[in-house]
């Protein structure tokens, strides 16, 4: 199964809000169920395109009872004038994804009709494949996944989205126009009913509720994460440097410490753990120790699970921050966190 995107624009309450749609660039998503979470993230973000008349949207959301899904699906990828391939390891394995819609994309994109972009989300061999000799939409291909935070990358493939639809629309004379009244407020009004054929707001998504399983296993993996790119960075940093040796150890489950020693004298040492706060029922945390494991009474920094009704993240509490409030801005990926962290055991080398 598949899914796709176009997003249009809401009325405005107590405003005339006009909007040309034959003028706005057609973006067109494609992607699996199980990335339906980064298409509700990515869609936020385009969404400040959709207030300057540049683009609408379109997903399978959209269809409405008794409507053909695959005809509608089928008009809608044809009338697109941007594909997004949301490209993970569940995209490649749905034929649906790969042997339909890929294909129609890459054959409308072949004869310029439409702009194939690829989005990888996470990692996947994706390179050797028809798609792969496309530019991406992030630098190099990075998948969503490896930045420090969702809100970043989703950002700079916002850039990207903006500037090809900024070149289609000077290419075939399209101007987004949008009027506002003077009367203009903020709220949104009440949406009229759906038509099939009416333009109405991508943005419907509805806060997703996780459950504590959801959450023990987030915080397993992200811990899992941590631990592996620490030993691996620790071996790495060992070939590389005369006079530096290294020691990861596991110690179970559920923490682990790391030293590095120049010239067999210690220069960092931390201690990474999961903990319970009060009231959880499970792992909620993942505590950091300049000191190292010890009695686990006393800790440097630490993060926890939170949502933001769409995805989860984790958050420090920015006790290592030089400006706490960074820390309140946006949820970090495993990535994220475990770069946090190492940045943390990391300064004393730089510094020395």
């Amino acid at each position: 199964m598949h899914f796709y995107g176009t997003i249009t624009v809401n009325a405005f309450e107590g405003m005339h809000h006009s909007l040309n749609y034959q003028n706005m660039i057609r973006v067109f998503f494609s992607y699996s169920h199980i990335d339906e979470s980064y298409r509700n993230e990515l869609e936020k973000h385009l969404m400040s395109l959709q207030y300057q008349g540049i683009i609408e949207s379109w997903h399978d959301r959209r269809i409405v009872v008794g409507e053909e899904w695959a005809n509608r699906i089928d008009d809608e990828l044809y009338s697109a004038d941007i594909i997004l391939l949301l490209v993970s390891s569940d995209f490649i394995a749905s034929r649906y994804c790969y042997e339909v819609e890929m294909i129609e994309a890459l054959a409308r994109h072949d004869r310029g009709e439409a702009v194939v972009i690829p989005v990888i989300l996470r990692s996947c061999h994706w390179k050797g494949l028809p798609f792969g000799n496309l530019q991406a939409a992030t630098k190099d291909g990075k998948p969503v996944e490896k930045y420090s935070s969702l809100d970043d990358a989703f950002l700079e493939i916002t850039e990207g989205i903006e500037a090809v639809a900024k070149r289609i629309s000077a290419s075939s004379k399209k101007t987004p126009v949008m009027t506002i009244g003077p009367y203009a407020k903020t709220a949104f009004a009440q949406a009229e009913p759906v038509k099939s054929n009416s333009p109405r707001s991508s943005n419907l998504a509805i806060s997703k509720s996780f459950s504590d399983h959801d959450r023990d296993i987030f915080i397993s993996n992200a811990f899992n994460y941590i631990a592996s790119l620490f030993e691996n960075s620790l071996n790495e940093i060992k070939e590389r440097n005369q006079g530096i040796n290294t020691h990861f150890e596991r110690v179970d489950a559920r923490s682990f410490e790391a030293t590095i020693y120049r010239n067999g004298s210690q220069v960092s040492k931390c201690g990474i753990w999961l903990g319970t706060s009060f009231g959880s029922r499970g792992s909620s945390s993942i505590s950091y120790s300049c000191s190292g494991l010890g009695e686990r009474n006393s800790l440097n920094e630490s993060m926890s699970v939170e949502d933001n009704g769409n995805i989860l993240g984790l958050k420090p509490m920015g006790m290592r921050l030089s400006n706490p409030q960074r820390a309140k801005k946006s949820l970090l990926t495993n990535q994220g966190a475990a770069e946090y962290y190492w940045s943390i055991f990391f300064e004393p080398i730089k510094g020395g």
